[in-house]
């Protein structure tokens, strides 16, 4: 199948109803294979797959700069989005130290830019709200790229309803990227109801619960040295243990559909997006065909009410055991 574009807020940005992660290709999942990466990207663009997420602190800048490579010649065939926001020197990322200074969001574009080999970015988000910064600031300066022609639109990422709501009121906001899905329910008491309210798209990343959902996972002590997952805290333990049980039910639909898991779990989050009258894009990431082909067959699958029904209760709120991320990480999260 060829996926369909959606709209993705309502300042005129279009996009595949699912998107493609990239970041994996590159860091945090294991060693890089460039070559896979390459043949996913471009299987992606003839699947109709071409919402492209990237950042700079990929890599770092080793992700854009394998973007840059897999889409020459190809850059008007798909949207790109990139991110801007955490500290960088020398090639390495400083902790979890983030600059949104429009001066230093000004040199991130343009490095952006030069990686991506294309002259312009389809959307930008700030990686992570600086606190240092007002958003008001952060918001001028994009709107000045936006001037220019280097940004088409602005989007944010992990932010908190506060700073969307300022920031939108500076510079219209299309996108806020944050985690969410069947796995991870943190949005739904605050931030989609204002989304909704402001006509701002949702694109959620790790839909497939980091590999929860699609029931192919081990332990923490499992993974070998550098893979993120052994430092997530949902893979230790008893928390791991916990989690393989709630995630059963998703398991248990995909079987009596005949599906996989994922498709399920994808399914969930295009179906709350008619819930909530939102705009939900996910973009599971992938840097293997075989994964991403899978991904993009769970936009053909409908589910019932009382699947809907089955799913909402077994992992409601609360029912996932351990927090997201470890908490040098949490504090960057703008909650």
């Amino acid at each position: 199948m060829t996926l369909s574009t959606h709209k993705l807020g309502s300042q005129g940005l279009q996009v595949s109803v699912i998107g493609l992660g990239c970041m994996g290709m590159s860091q945090s999942y294991g060693p890089a294979d460039e070559a896979e990466s390459i043949a996913t990207l471009h299987r992606a663009i003839e699947l109709g797959c071409t919402f492209l997420d990237t950042a700079e602190v990929y890599g770092p800048h080793t992700n854009e700069e394998l973007l840059g490579r897999a889409l020459k010649g190809r850059r008007d065939e798909v949207t790109i989005a990139t991110k801007f926001g955490f500290r960088i020197e020398n090639g390495k990322q400083i902790g979890t130290d983030r600059d949104s200074r429009p001066e230093h969001i000004r040199e991130a574009v343009d490095g952006s830019l030069r990686r991506l080999a294309t002259d312009h970015i389809d959307l930008l988000y700030q990686h992570r709200v600086d606190p240092a910064v007002p958003i008001e600031d952060v918001a001028g300066a994009v709107g000045k790229l936006i001037t220019e022609g280097k940004v088409r639109f602005f989007g944010l990422s992990e932010a908190g309803a506060a700073n969307i709501r300022r920031a939108h009121a500076v510079l219209p906001v299309s996108a806020v990227q944050s985690e969410y899905s069947l796995w991870e329910r943190n949005l739904e008491p605050e931030i989609i109801p204002l989304l909704s309210e402001l006509g701002i798209g949702l694109v959620p990343f790790a839909p497939l619960g980091r590999g929860f959902l699609t029931g192919d996972v081990k332990r923490a002590e499992d993974y070998p040295e550098g893979d993120y997952r052994r430092g997530d805290p949902r893979y230790q333990g008893a928390n791991y243990e916990a989690n393989v049980q709630a995630a059963g039910v998703v398991r248990e639909i995909a079987t009596a559909k005949g599906v996989k898991p994922g498709w399920i779990a994808l399914a969930w989050l295009l179906h709350k997006g008619s819930d909530f009258g939102l705009d939900i894009v996910p973009i599971p990431g992938t840097k293997r065909r075989k994964y991403l082909e899978e991904n993009v067959a769970a936009a053909s699958l409908q589910l019932d009410t009382v699947a809907m029904q089955a799913l909402d209760d077994a992992l409601a709120p609360g029912k996932v055991s351990g927090e997201r991320y470890n908490e040098r990480v949490m504090v960057t999260i703008d909650r």
